[in-house]
């Protein structure tokens, strides 16, 4: 146990710690003179003392365990994703939540490691030989589509995208030809103009489905972002405001607990989704900018963990973390900017969240099990090489 924790990488522990500082700070902010949310600062600050036990828990278990037992984690995942749809709570229009002894439990957001491990357990096993599309890419899209649709059918497009983000970053260092990573990433390009231009032209039409299967929040996403011109107030509410907070924050910000916006209630959910408002008004564009180089340093780490790995499973399983982190950051951030749709995806370790959060400190210790069970491996390999010299001499 005390080699174990001698190989932690104490580093990437510092900007956990770091980060957990900036998101007490900034909930305690957006929630101070809301009564409702009075208590939101205790509670992450459980969740954060959850997230770290999980992640000493998670760092001393091997992660070729979880590698092992990959394909029944996989089914009881989607066992949970298909109980949602049947008992599940609805907040937000997203039927995504369990309550269990009192607690939520969000299956979609636990699933995104659940995916990782699975994908990474079957890219391993495929060596270095390149990606046949029938019999290797094929069932990978088949695996990462069950869950997309589930949590599709559940309202939460903001974990469902992170799915196809996950596989599609695994797909890309799992030796997929290039031939094939050229014609989806075309394939890709046209389906997302034509979706564009449709949406346009047949506005009206896809009004009256979308509220005819009871969809039509959706519009209130799409239109600030497509078509801002034409979306209605209540649809432009949200982004509207938020870019006003962000810009009226200029370059050092209004001020701890001072920001306008933020403190009269004018952004909604900014304790939760649009807490990157809070850092951007009260304390502007340098605030922002720090709290970027903090994910850029983390990322980095894990990269750096990454590169450090002897067998195949560790990577796949990081870069799928790192893709998965990346796009979190950006859909957040960029749905605030205008550059990308409104969607109910969280900022990593910063928003309120005990599901996301706890999952997060989750993958970060899988991370450190990488790096602590690798090094015990070199460790092992330069003793055996040592004996044997030895011998020989």
């Amino acid at each position: 146990m005390i080699a174990k924790l001698k190989r932690i990488d104490w580093n990437l522990f510092t900007i956990l710690l770091v980060m957990m500082g900036v998101s007490i700070a900034v909930i305690y902010s957006a929630t101070h003179s809301t009564p409702k949310f009075a208590n939101s600062t205790e509670r992450m600050i459980i969740y954060y003392i959850a997230g770290f036990v999980v992640f000493f828990v998670m760092s001393m278990v091997n992660y070729r365990i979880w590698l092992k037992y990959s394909l029944y984690i996989y089914g009881a995942g989607l066992v949970l994703l298909l109980l949602v749809m049947v008992i599940g709570q609805t907040l937000n229009n997203a039927q995504g939540w369990l309550s269990i002894g009192g607690l939520s439990l969000q299956p979609a957001e636990l699933f995104k490691m659940v995916l990782i491990l699975f994908l990474a357990t079957l890219l391993s096993r495929k060596e270095q030989l390149k990606l046949l599309f029938w019999r290797d890419v094929t069932p990978l899209i088949a695996i990462t589509f069950i869950p997309f649709a589930l949590v599709m059918a559940q309202n939460d497009l903001g974990n469902a995208l992170s799915y196809l983000i996950i596989m599609m970053a695994l797909l890309w260092i799992g030796n997929i030809k290039y031939t094939q990573a050229i014609l989806f990433t075309s394939l890709a390009i046209v389906m997302v103009i034509v979706g564009i231009r449709s949406y346009v032209a047949y506005h009206d039409n896809i009004k009256t489905y979308l509220a005819d299967i009871k969809r039509d929040h959706w519009m209130e996403r799409l239109d600030p972002w497509l078509m801002p011109d034409q979306a209605t107030e209540k649809a432009i509410y949200h982004t509207r405001n938020a870019k006003l907070a962000i810009a009226s924050g200029g370059l050092s910000g209004e001020g701890y607990m001072k920001g306008t916006s933020v403190q009269s209630d004018r952004v909604p959910l900014t304790y939760s989704d649009s807490i990157f408002v809070v850092v951007a008004e009260e304390f502007g564009f340098i605030g922002a900018a720090i709290l970027l180089l903090l994910y850029f340093t983390l990322i980095h780490r894990l990269i750096l963990v990454s590169l450090e790995c002897r067998e195949r499973a560790g990577p796949y399983i990081i870069i799928g973390i790192v893709a998965m982190l990346l796009y979190q950051i950006f859909e957040n951030i960029g749905m605030f900017i205008g550059i990308m749709p409104l969607t109910g995806i969280t900022l990593p370790f910063i928003s309120f969240g005990g599901t996301s959060l706890v999952m997060n400190m989750a993958c970060m210790g899988l991370v450190m099990s990488i790096r602590i069970h690798n090094q015990e491996d070199n460790d092992e390999v330069s003793v055996n090489v040592t004996q044997r010299y030895a011998l020989n001499k």
